[in-house]
């Protein structure tokens, strides 16, 4: 997925827009799906960053936003390869800052901190609550798997009203390391105790398709954001635009 074009929307106005069309089709998986494992984002809203720059940057706000995004996943990734781990927060706090420099706003103590409450108090998106429970009901186990700290996750379920859904929330500080490498995909695996292809894997961004189709979970890509695939050689097995479009996706892959 292209965050960059997110970033320079207005603040997600492609919202809502079909998403289906130029994926192929996938046939029915192989075998049942008995857990949902979803990244942060398909949850959690991240837009209040971009609003809360629009409204102390102006027209900077979007180049400060392209570039904080950006090196807010190369210096995660860099960290991961370099064996010098930093959680997410120190590694998005650390990309904040640079992009300041980069485009030449001030970055005083406040507005830092507003910044970074983005992440720090992450509010979820409106169909979590209706759809959540309708997957419980089917019989299905929940899960989260996330770059974001452990407890950045659990604070933002319990907030929501929603961690009582969820068997386990899992963070890949737990291996140091941060999705696409393989252990932290791993971690679902070993906390569900099922079969990689039991476990759908519901990504945000186009590189995290790719990188649990690699992994081997079939993988629903709900593309909020109107995002075009990657150019990485896999596709999911199926993408919807918001989250009652899995329920629809998995009446056909469970029935």
């Amino acid at each position: 997925m292209d965050r960059r074009a997110f970033l320079t929307s207005s603040v997600g106005a492609a919202l809502g827009a079909a998403v289906t069309a130029g994926l192929p089709a996938k046939p029915r998986l192989r075998k049942p799906i008995r857990a949902v494992l979803f990244d942060a984002l398909p949850l959690f809203d991240p837009r209040v960053a971009a609003v809360l720059a629009e409204r102390v940057y102006a027209e900077k706000a979007t180049p400060l936003m392209q570039a904080w995004r950006s090196r807010q996943f190369e210096y995660q990734w860099l960290h991961a390869l370099g064996n010098r781990y930093v959680d997410f927060l120190k590694a998005t706090d650390d990309s904040l800052t640079f992009a300041a420099r980069q485009t030449g706003v001030e970055l005083d103590g406040q507005t830092r901190k507003e910044l970074m409450s983005a992440y720090e108090n992450l509010q979820v998106w409106t169909d979590t609550h209706d759809v959540l429970p309708r997957l419980r009901e089917r019989g299905l186990s929940l899960g989260v798997l996330s770059n974001m700290t452990g407890r950045t996750l659990e604070d933002g379920l319990t907030r929501a009203g929603l961690r009582d859904l969820f068997s386990h929330v899992l963070s890949t500080d737990q291996v140091r390391s941060y999705k696409p490498a393989r252990a932290a995909y791993q971690l679902g695996v070993d906390a569900f105790g099922l079969d990689r292809e039991e476990v759908l894997f519901v990504a945000f961004a186009g590189w995290d398709v790719a990188g649990a189709v690699w992994f081997g979970y079939p993988t629903y890509w709900l593309n909020r954001i109107a995002s075009v695939p990657e150019e990485l050689g896999v596709a999911p097995e199926g993408t919807g635009p918001e989250l009652r479009s899995l329920l629809d996706f998995l009446r056909v892959q469970v029935a």
